[in-house]
């Protein structure tokens, strides 16, 4: 199901329509990952996030056919896809993302009569909390609606709800839309989802980040599930018992009052989830200033890790060590990206990102240095792509 104002633009989608020349001989397609500086674990609940597109993209990059054949390259994983767009497609596997943006976009009105041969290829780090999955959706659905019969260059705000329509609804995962509009967006955004969503560009001059791979393994859906599910079973319970309760109005010191309907756990839980809306409210006030506080904005990154850390459980020690070793280096702040339980940090290092960069990974992760970078980019080249590049 598409959210309600992607149908309503989709109904007029015509009028907006860019005829892709049948010479087109190659379209490339890059998105990029992203941080999420505040908000971590909210955009599901419907409050705000802050998060920054990346200099680390996905792109996609293929050619017509003359039949009905889709053939994907994948080098990256050292794996392919093949498939006819004849007939409706079933789903072979778990997130099944290229089958299933084919879906959605034939229900939304795309039509394709002929196939594609093309190749993936990205640098953002895969299942490391940096949104890799996003961003080769929000890329494979911008390709997909140039490819189309009807030649469509999507405008930010329906192919960020295509592409959570593919990647969440059609699979029925708990996720909310942050990672999609960042892709589709980019830049450095702030984005509320109550009463509808809305995106707001931040001008913000903001330096450098160290990306820092753990290399450990998470399960982002299972960490989802449980603090999503933990934290929504609070909220209905409260407000079917307390009409006024909304996570949106709620303060930190009203917790008490609700002491004798939460155990010590939800309590707990209820807070943490207060400060890290409050952290990324004051988080907002200083980037809208006139000039930003970059040690201040390192203080809320550092103090919206210790929530996640010790409230939510989602940090691990090796992410602990990276991230101490980043401050010692010079960084003015950082938290771990991302669902949590593995994956990647961040720190903020506009002053000497290369040493922070090196601390990192003598703490034994991988480091990326990384600048806001834009959304979605849609661009033709000359030399046709094959699939089995």
């Amino acid at each position: 199901m598409l959210c309600a104002r992607t149908k309503s633009h989709l109904r007029g989608i015509a009028s907006q329509k860019l005829m892709v020349s049948d010479k087109l001989q190659t379209l490339r397609v890059s998105s990029p990952g992203r941080v999420c500086l505040f908000g971590e674990h909210q955009d599901y609940l419907g409050l705000p996030v802050v998060p920054l597109a990346i200099s680390l993209r996905v792109a996609v990059e293929g050619t017509r056919r003359a039949d009905s054949l889709v053939n994907i390259g994948l080098p990256d994983i050292g794996s392919k896809e093949a498939f006819s767009l004849e007939g409706s497609l079933a789903y072979r596997r778990e997130r099944d993302y290229f089958r299933s943006a084919v879906n959605v976009m034939r229900r939304a009105g795309y039509n394709f009569s002929s196939g594609f041969d093309c190749v993936v290829r990205g640098e953002v780090p895969i299942g490391a909390g940096t949104s890799s999955s996003s961003a080769l959706v929000v890329s494979w659905v911008s390709f997909l609606a140039r490819m189309s019969d009807e030649g469509s260059e999507l405008a930010p705000e329906e192919c960020a709800c295509l592409a959570h329509a593919a990647e969440v609804l059609e699979f029925n995962e708990p996720g909310g839309m942050m990672d999609q509009y960042t892709a589709s967006f980019g830049g450095l955004l702030s984005i509320s989802f109550h009463p509808s969503v809305h995106v707001e560009r931040l001008d913000a001059n903001l330096g450098s980040f160290v990306l820092g791979d753990s290399g450990e393994p998470k399960d982002t859906m299972a960490i989802l599930a449980r603090v999503r599910h933990r934290v929504l079973a609070i909220t209905r319970r409260l407000a079917g018992r307390n009409p006024e309760f909304s996570l949106h109005t709620v303060m930190c010191g009203d917790v008490d009052r609700f002491s004798g309907e939460l155990t010590p756990d939800e309590r707990k839980l209820l807070g943490g989830t207060i400060l890290n809306r409050d952290f990324t409210r004051e988080a907002l006030n200083l980037l809208r200033g006139p000039s930003v506080d970059h040690r201040g904005l390192g203080r809320l990154l550092n103090e919206h890790q210790a929530v996640l850390r010790e409230t939510l459980g989602i940090s691990t020690p090796k992410i602990d060590r990276m991230l101490d070793a980043a401050l010692r280096a010079g960084a003015f702040g950082g938290k771990i990206n991302g669902s949590g339980g593995g994956g990647c940090m961040f720190a903020y290092a506009p002053d000497d990102a290369e040493a922070v960069a090196r601390a990192i990974e003598g703490a034994g992760g991988k480091a990326y240095i990384v600048r806001g970078d834009v959304g979605v980019r849609v661009e033709s080249s000359a030399a046709p792509a094959g699939s089995d590049n």
